[in-house]
């Protein structure tokens, strides 16, 4: 069993980070391409994930090609972490061609016991800025976990009034991951996800989730929103058939991604301000 001293991990509350990088064209015109952003004359949504991702040296990387914990991060003792969900405000567009900073502070570190052990929740705010001042305020909450047991079966997703289906094979993930500098193997090594970390294939990325989902609020209502939340409730898989999916609310969508046959994986709602 994990000794996890919360009052120690405690003490990262109020630390802070900042990094800085040139939201280029060429950045956003891969960013596009790769999450299948639509088409409209300003910068898309979420390409701010992009944005000065940590760079640890290769000698700094652990077993899962993340950074060594115990740095910005608490060093949690739980050997899997997930980015759980979040919620983010745009108060404007990011200026492609600009210098995007983003500042980040630990603002929460919880201890909870779920159905399988220990979980750990992180909670990271972040304010994402331009040279013409803030653009973004996002809540990210990571959540850290012990080794996956046999989940307790879920209902079905229903399909939304709105359904597509979207690719999220392994030359996708592998993409996603290149553009985002996120070296978490559980993401393009099949051997590692599965003979390591226990899943049936490639995890999709979470934040890769979040993107899809909201440009599909983008697409439905011609306009991208003001304010998106979400939550992860469970994996997809590289060998599933992934569906996005939406229902209307007058200026609210509730989204939704599922296997084609599984549960709600990860549940988002849109708003328009």
């Amino acid at each position: 069993m994990t000794c996890i001293d919360i009052d120690h991990l405690k003490t990262w509350i109020g630390r802070t980070d900042e990094a800085s990088e040139l939201l280029t064209p060429d950045l956003v015109h891969r960013y596009r391409v790769v999450t299948d952003a639509p088409d409209s004359d300003h910068t898309p949504r979420l390409v701010h994930l992009c944005i000065a991702p940590p760079a640890a040296a290769n000698d700094a990387l652990g077993e899962d090609g993340h950074p060594a914990r115990g740095g910005f991060l608490p060093p949690v003792p739980l050997p899997n972490r997930m980015w759980a969900g979040g919620e983010m405000t745009f108060h404007r567009e990011l200026t492609a061609g600009q210098t995007v900073t983003r500042h980040s502070t630990i603002e929460d570190v919880t201890l909870k016991e779920g159905r399988t052990g220990a979980l750990c929740f992180v909670t990271v705010r972040h304010r994402i800025s331009d040279e013409d001042g803030e653009a973004i305020e996002e809540r990210q909450d990571i959540v850290y976990r012990g080794k996956p047991g046999t989940p307790p079966p879920r209902p079905a997703a229903e399909a939304g009034a709105h359904r597509e289906t979207v690719r999220a094979d392994s030359v996708v993930l592998f993409r996603y991951s290149a553009i985002t500098f996120n070296g978490h193997r559980i993401h393009y090594d099949q051997p590692y996800v599965t003979q390591v970390e226990g899943y049936p294939g490639l995890i999709v990325h979470g934040p890769l989730q979040a993107t899809w989902l909201c440009h599909l609020a983008e697409r439905l209502k011609g306009r991208p929103p003001s304010t998106f939340r979400f939550r992860s409730l469970g994996p997809l898989f590289d060998v599933d058939t992934v569906t996005l999916n939406a229902t209307e609310d007058r200026d609210t969508l509730r989204l939704w991604t599922a296997a084609d046959t599984g549960p709600v994986a990860m549940d988002a709602t849109a708003t328009w301000s």
